[in-house]
């Protein structure tokens, strides 16, 4: 039994969770709209060119969690997995899932976007164990802050390290699914890279290490029509 680790966003998910979130939030008039919008594609843009400082989006992304009560939050969120996130499940990304748990592989999703928008998400795709950034809470209620190291770049496998020594895991066997550059300091580390509906410079990387390639993208799962 391998671990088989899974990055989400454009990699199970055909669209990207933390950036649709935010245009959600936009159409329940939870943020200003048009400023909202106008940051959260900023961020996005840096992100795809490897240059996005995770504090400042943090600070950006985690403030509507502390600005509006749990309560409407988690209502707000049942409406954004049904309207945003069931129509970016793939078949192709459910059959993939499904046969590293016929292996009897060990499930694993490792994100950077927070866990109060990907917790679900998990769930929903039947994936027992997530490491995702955390949005910090007291007395029931968010801060807007991160509780420890968010989960990007270097920190993915510094927070990956620390969750193999909590469940007694190792690396013998293992795969790790990403779209994107900014996940190569964890591929590297895998027994089985694979580059997933890759970006420019990660397939370049992929192609020079010849790593799989492959795409998760096509129809939505027929089950959600």
């Amino acid at each position: 039994m391998a671990l088989a680790i899974f990055d989400l966003d454009n990699t199970l998910l055909a669209g990207d969770s933390d950036y649709l979130w935010g245009q959600f939030l936009s159409t329940t008039g939870a943020v200003d709209g048009e400023a909202y919008e106008r940051e959260n594609l900023r961020f996005f843009r840096q992100y795809q060119a490897g240059e996005l400082d995770i504090h400042e989006f943090l600070r950006f992304s985690l403030r509507p969690l502390k600005e509006h009560s749990p309560e409407r939050l988690h209502s707000w969120r049942e409406e954004f997995m049904r309207t945003k996130i069931e129509p970016i499940i793939t078949r192709a990304a459910l059959d993939l899932v499904a046969r590293h748990r016929q292996a009897g592989d060990t499930l694993l999703i490792i994100t950077a976007t927070n866990a109060f928008v990907t917790a679900p998400i998990a769930k929903r795709l039947g994936i027992g164990h997530l490491i995702a950034t955390n949005p910090e809470m007291r007395n029931g209620c968010y801060t807007g802050e991160v509780d420890g190291i968010p989960s990007f770049r270097e920190g993915k496998v510094a927070r990956l390290q620390l969750w193999l020594e909590q469940h007694a895991e190792d690396l013998s066997g293992s795969s790790f699914y990403s779209d994107s550059h900014n996940d190569i300091a964890l591929l590297d580390i895998v027994d089985h890279p694979v580059a997933v509906d890759p970006d420019e410079e990660l397939a370049a990387y992929a192609a020079a290490r010849s790593w799989p390639v492959i795409s998760l993208r096509g129809p939505a799962n027929q089950e959600l029509t």
